[in-house]
């Protein structure tokens, strides 16, 4: 019989999400502000960060427990060294039905070729603007359009399915919902739409800076009409929508106006080896001490089934409500690659 584990609100643990680096080559505004993570900002060194080794176990532990899709993040996952050769491992664990990618795509031309070739059958792809001057603003004048558009044709015509994310925040780049849904229509990528989130403690979040699910769909349905389409599985984070006209996809993901906390299946490890159990979690629980102190498969599985059947996060359920204290610090988005 296959293994499930439950948490405290009969949520499955299906979904990991590994961060194999904290380091990132671009200062986005919602994540990594030049003004925090500076020239002289200390990244983690490279005896804190758990190795190839390490990561497989924890995967190889985490299937076992009912993990049925991995998911590589960072930081910049593309700045970890020999990359393909890990997911090349993960994909030769028996039980792993799925291994994505996120990245900035600003290496992925580079990479593509190796990164298809290890196994990886689709990445996603940030990109916020089409415009130069707001996609630099937005991303610390750290790349070029042009640049992440060709790596996503590179992952494409190497054989992997493309997502692209753009985080929507208002006053920054809501003009480009419309410019974005057009183009990659166009290209036959899916887009989805993400509400500006209060990730980590960096980003001086703000309620009134936030484009909602509602506002995005009725924007683009006014200029070209959609229409709501099933999910492809339970727990999938984005709403689906498809152009009437065509069947190519949209989706919005909606943490902040639309929570879907009820039906999140997802763990994170951080690039330091901390599990987290939600996305906006202020502590985590340390694996690695767990690994490098000798501790035993079954002792690990034991702990991570114990962590997961007493989990009760939901925090976007409570974000707006009395229950939640908005200044409790918070795990940074690139430790854990959201």
């Amino acid at each position: 019989m296959e293994n499930v584990v439950l948490d405290n609100m009969q949520r499955p643990l299906r979904d990991l999400r590994i961060s194999v680096t904290d380091r990132c080559n671009f200062r986005c505004r919602y994540c990594m502000p030049e003004e925090i993570f500076g020239s002289d900002y200390s990244f983690l060194p490279d005896d804190k960060i758990l190795s190839f080794d390490e990561i497989e176990r924890l995967a190889r532990i985490f299937v076992s427990l009912g993990v049925k899709k991995l998911r590589i993040t960072g930081g910049e996952p593309l700045l970890r060294k020999d990359l393909p050769t890990l997911i090349k491992r993960l994909n030769q664990i028996d039980g792993v039905e799925d291994i994505a990618l996120t990245t900035n795509g600003s290496l992925l031309k580079k990479f593509a070729g190796d990164l298809f070739n290890s196994g990886l059958s689709r990445v996603t792809v940030s990109l916020d603007s089409l415009d130069e001057e707001r996609f630099a603003t937005m991303n610390g004048n750290r790349s070029k359009v042009q640049t992440v558009l060709d790596g996503m044709q590179a992952a494409s015509e190497a054989g992997m399915k493309v997502k692209v994310n753009m985080v929507v925040q208002k006053g920054k780049n809501e003009q480009d919902i419309i410019p974005m849904a057009q183009y990659f229509k166009e290209k036959k990528y899916t887009l989805r739409f993400i509400e500006y989130m209060d990730v980590g403690n960096s980003n001086a979040w703000k309620l009134d800076e936030v484009v909602s699910k509602q506002e995005i769909l009725k924007m683009i349905h006014e200029a070209m009409p959609i229409e709501p389409i099933l999910a492809n599985y339970h727990g999938e984070v984005a709403s689906r929508f498809r152009y009437t006209d065509s069947d190519q996809e949209i989706g919005i993901i909606s943490s902040v106006t639309d929570s879907f906390c009820s039906t999140c299946t997802r763990a994170r490890i951080s690039a330091e080896g901390r599990l987290y159990t939600c996305l906006f979690a202020s502590g985590g629980y340390d694996l690695k001490d767990l690994l490098r102190s000798g501790q035993s498969d079954e002792s690990v599985t034991d702990m991570i089934r114990s962590i997961w059947n007493n989990r009760s996060d939901r925090y976007s359920d409570e974000r707006l409500s009395h229950t939640h204290h908005k200044t409790s610090p918070k795990v940074e988005m690139s430790h854990i690659g959201g």
